[in-house]
């Protein structure tokens, strides 16, 4: 998957992904190959999480900027 695909899925769709990509490595019948490649596609399901998190935590940060700051 590229992250350009990544762009238009939801938080949730994308952490599902993520956590199917999870269970088929821990499996390990898959060859190292594909190994790989789902590796790579786990990890920028992982940084497009990360992301949507940040954002959702900055806004978070100015909403209460005006009452008090919110630690996470």
């Amino acid at each position: 998957m590229s992250v350009e695909n990544t762009l238009n899925m939801s938080y949730e769709d994308a952490y599902d992904k993520m956590e199917n990509i999870l269970n088929k490595l821990e499996r390990g019948n898959i060859s190292l190959d594909e190994s790989l490649k789902l590796y790579e596609e786990g990890i920028n399901l992982y940084k497009y999480c990360a992301k949507i998190l940040e954002e959702a935590e900055l806004k978070v940060s100015k909403f209460n900027e005006v009452q008090e700051e919110v630690e996470f």
